[in-house]
């Protein structure tokens, strides 16, 4: 038990919420420290908001439910009042609310594989891209195929994994023909998680290159 009579978990999630462990990875090394406006794109019930809230960043957030978007405006009022409540939107990915640039950091958590088809998933990607301002960072977790190819087949689709769920996934090489298309690069090693031959979740962290370092790097 802590000194404060709570346990460790109780204490953590008092913190953290249910943050996504592989997001608090990428907090653990300071990816955040100096990105301030953050949008979670599909932010749900907003598991990943409450850190930052408390934290004081200039959280936005957007999903397609209506529900979820009025849970994430809850959040707001309760850990960060002075938000607008405009700032938390019901509105798809691939039709992001914000301007060019307006964001230091995305987070898409688990929502990404949710994509009808190649097109979609790419209008999606394209729109967080567009949002992110130049060294702003992408953080997304996403089904792939990566470590059950036999079972799921080809990426690039929507498939029936073998937990029964249907996904769009995601391979390397989508990955990091992406990573370029957006002007960036790999902030870590794409790291996959094999969940007893089910399912794969991909974690993948994208820094944006500004385009006067692209340039001169040529």
């Amino acid at each position: 038990m802590t000194t404060h009579g709570e346990s460790p978990s109780a204490e953590l999630r008092a913190a953290f919420g249910e943050i996504d462990i592989y997001l608090f990875d990428q907090l653990l090394k300071g990816r955040f420290d100096r990105r301030p406006r953050l949008l979670d794109a599909g932010c749900g019930d907003g598991r990943n908001l409450v850190y930052f809230l408390r934290r004081g960043f200039n959280c936005h957030a957007v999903d397609r439910d209506a529900a979820a978007v009025s849970h994430a405006r809850s959040l707001a009022a309760e850990f960060a009042p002075t938000l607008p409540p405009d700032q938390f939107q019901v509105a798809p990915l691939d039709q992001l609310p914000w301007a060019d640039g307006s964001m230091d950091a995305v987070v898409c958590s688990a929502v990404l594989h949710f994509a009808e088809d190649e097109a979609h998933f790419g209008r999606m990607v394209t729109e967080m891209g567009r949002v992110l301002a130049p060294n702003g960072l992408l953080f997304a977790r996403l089904a792939s195929n990566i470590g059950i190819e036999p079972a799921v087949g080809a990426a690039g689709r929507r498939v029936r994994l073998p937990d029964g769920s249907d996904r769009f996934v995601v391979d390397e090489r989508i990955l990091v023909e992406w990573t370029a298309r957006l002007g960036g690069r790999l902030a870590d090693p794409i790291k996959t998680t094999n969940v007893q031959q089910m399912r794969c979740m991909t974690t993948w962290v994208v820094e944006r290159v500004p385009s006067s370092s692209r340039r001169s790097a040529v």
